[in-house]
């Protein structure tokens, strides 16, 4: 059986903001999950650290660190209407980003495994210059930034029901990260459009294929086979990072995608097909608001790469969105298309966002 590597739980208790659907209970229920898994010896839990400053800083400004650090110390309050601070986020945030970090470490010693990041607040929605959506830090941006700076190729798969437009900001021109992300649409925070494919740099490592609501496993699925397994493949990662958000599913209250527990796990299936090598696959938590669905598909996307073919509810079926897919995936080439006409011409195209600062990198896909 797969060893699963757990980094966490970090959350669990601190960065508590009340009656807010971010709450620590969402790590307790994802907890609950893995253990419900019945791992034994095959379960290794590993320590979290906060992440340095020099870690973070690949991803976020000097400036907002200072600012959300003092913030924190002063007590808190509201970073926007959507996102809080108390007096011990700061720390639990630098825990939440330490602990994919951790996760890396393990899964290299041991060169073998998958990873799991139970670890709270999330951190798709942060962008370099502030939290935003929930999110204080970028987990994910933080872990993949570490292993660019080492020299890998990292593939970031984003399930989340809301876009993570804090990851595709930050790697926005950084040819060393594919990011993709399904996402409902319309629905916070109203990017992930199928033209936005990337920076000057990085043209095409952006990947986005929004669906309507109400839309099933089947449809998800029908966009990893059509549109992500092909990218991934073409794109030759050392690393395969997941932000398995699990508010994509039909019970949660902030969304209206219609999945259930089995449909992540057929997600999680076809992500460990694509990953290079084992080892090499780390998910980290980000949205999911029904406790008992963090539950479920925890158990279930965990049990899937451990080879726990034990589903809680059947997969989904017949909702809309195979239309969406089709139309995201000639959208994104007619996008290319015009990007290769204009250079083709000698003209070029500014980068819209912010993107990473680190160099270029060009390393093949290597084994342990």
């Amino acid at each position: 059986m797969t060893t699963v590597v757990l980094a966490g739980p970090a959350g669990e208790s601190a960065h508590d903001g009340g009656p807010h659907p971010e709450s620590p209970a969402r790590v307790v229920a994802a907890m609950k999950g893995v253990h419900d898994l019945h791992l034994g010896s095959d379960l290794v839990t590993v320590d979290v650290g906060p992440a340095s400053r020099e870690d973070l800083a690949r991803v976020h400004s000097l400036r907002y660190l200072d600012e959300l650090e003092a913030f924190s110390g002063r007590g808190g309050g509201a970073l926007d209407p959507d996102t809080f601070v108390t007096s011990d986020s700061w720390d639990a945030a630098c825990r939440a980003a330490g602990a994919g970090l951790a996760a890396v470490a393990e899964l290299e010693r041991r060169r073998d495994g998958v990873g799991f990041v139970a670890a709270r607040p999330p951190g798709h929605h942060a962008v370099r210059s502030r939290g935003m959506g929930f999110c204080l830090l970028n987990n994910v941006a933080v872990t993949a930034a570490s292993l660019v700076a080492g020299g890998a190729r990292v593939a970031i798969v984003d399930w989340d029901v809301h876009h993570g437009n804090g990851t595709q900001e930050i790697f926005w021109d950084e040819p060393a990260v594919l990011y993709i992300s399904t996402h409902q649409s319309p629905l916070y925070p109203g990017t992930g459009r199928p033209d936005e494919i990337g920076g000057a740099r990085a043209r095409g490592k952006t990947v986005n294929i929004p669906l309507p609501p109400g839309a099933t496993g089947d449809v998800v699925s029908l966009a990893f086979s059509e549109v992500v397994a092909p990218a991934v493949d073409s794109f030759v990662p050392d690393w395969i990072l997941v932000s398995c958000g699990f508010d994509a599913h039909r019970a949660d209250p902030l969304a209206e995608l219609a999945l259930s527990s089995a449909d992540f796990a057929a997600l999680a299936a076809t992500v460990q097909q694509l990953a290079p090598c084992g080892g090499r696959t780390v998910l980290f938590l980000e949205g999911g608001y029904d406790l008992q669905a963090v539950r479920r598909s925890t158990a279930s996307t965990i049990g899937a790469l451990v080879g726990d073919r034990t589903f809680p509810e059947d997969p989904t079926f017949g909702g809309p969105g195979a239309d969406a897919v089709r139309a995201a995936t000639m959208l994104r080439e007619r996008a290319l298309s015009e990007v290769d006409k204009e250079c083709s011409g000698g003209g070029s195209l500014d980068a819209p966002h912010t993107g990473s600062r680190g160099a270029p990198t060009t390393r093949l896909r290597s084994d342990w």
